[in-house]
């Protein structure tokens, strides 16, 4: 199984946003190392909690500390783009690391209606054309000249570069046939609220057509993980996680608590039937044992890669994840 690595730069109780930047850094190090396949840093805006803002500006940096490991987005938020700018940046970050950039997209907005406001210049964002801006900055990637008035004109540089390989991401299944029938892969984040289906990823499957950024269809699921040398310590660890998505489910979004301050913080009775509801898409245990889950999971929905994004609060303790996941897997 292809291992992968999707971060999202967590500023934790305690640390900055520069402190959480640098910590992505160290851990696309540790990636390339391991022989991890890709990382992608996903977008965020509006939040204190994650300081991933600009993904292709953070995929730069790592492109060029790291030797191996593919960097790319998990993904850049297109309603905030015109396809012209995505098509640019992401030639022009593979022309600096030929072979190694992934231009992963997702139709979400990435932030509250405030952020979408701002992002927009206070115009009312374009929520609806999302397929059809994502077929433009293909064509422009690939060269072409779009059939859309607005970009027909120009051209995206640089020019005659090595192709960026191309992702479309999804939560629902809705965008599946289309990232066949666009020749993407296609990148499922069960993570979000679960919900992968052997339906979803056979759509995606069955609609694939062979295009210049992707020959066959490939497949990744991303899946919250915690893991430690054993199961006691992962449930330490994976508490503050677990309080931070009951608050997500309420609208709030806050920074990651230690460890200790979770074993503190007062949890309900339906609070704790959520958080055992929860583990569906949050994977705690040792590394044997969810090694074993991921293995399973991969014989049953039949993806090409698992993308393990892990947020403990110490860094050392986040890197360990991945240590021992590369140990059992890699």
């Amino acid at each position: 199984m292809k291992l992968s690595v999707l971060d999202q730069a967590p500023i934790t109780a305690g640390n900055t946003a520069a402190d959480a930047l640098k910590k992505a850094e160290e851990l696309a190090l540790l990636a390339d190392e391991l022989g991890y396949h890709r990382m992608w840093m996903a977008e965020h805006h509006g939040t204190g909690a994650f300081a991933s803002s600009a993904p292709e500006v953070i995929a730069a940096h790592l492109a060029a500390k790291t030797q191996k490991l593919r960097i790319g987005t998990g993904g850049v938020m297109m309603m905030h783009y015109s396809a012209l700018k995505l098509a640019e940046v992401f030639k022009t970050l593979s022309a600096f690391s030929p072979g190694r950039i992934d231009f992963g997209v997702g139709r979400a907005p990435g932030g509250d209606n405030y952020a979408m406001h701002a992002l927009s210049e206070g115009r009312p964002p374009m929520v609806n054309n999302m397929y059809e801006k994502l077929g433009t900055a293909l064509q422009l990637l690939n060269d072409e000249v779009p059939e859309d008035s607005v970009y027909n004109k120009t051209i995206a540089t640089p020019s005659n570069i090595v192709l960026p390989e191309a992702w479309l991401l999804g939560s629902t299944g809705n965008s599946a046939i289309q990232a066949g029938k666009m020749g993407l892969g296609y990148s499922f984040a069960q993570f979000f609220q679960g919900g992968m289906t052997p339906a979803i990823l056979n759509a995606y499957r069955t609609n694939f057509k062979p295009s210049a950024l992707m020959e066959k269809p490939e497949i990744n699921v991303t899946y919250l993980v915690t893991v430690a040398e054993t199961k006691e310590e992962a449930e330490f660890e994976a508490l503050p996680q677990d309080i931070s998505r009951l608050s997500l489910m309420k609208g709030q979004i806050r920074q990651l608590m230690t460890p200790e301050e979770a074993q503190n913080y007062h949890l309900s009775e339906m609070d704790r039937m959520m958080i055992q509801e929860n583990r569906k898409i949050h994977l705690v245990g040792s590394a044997k044992e969810v090694a074993t889950t991921l293995q399973e999971e991969q014989a049953h929905y039949g993806f090409d890669e698992a993308m393990i994004c892990s947020i403990p609060h110490s860094q050392q303790k986040r890197l360990d994840v991945y240590r021992l996941l590369a140990k059992e897997l890699l």
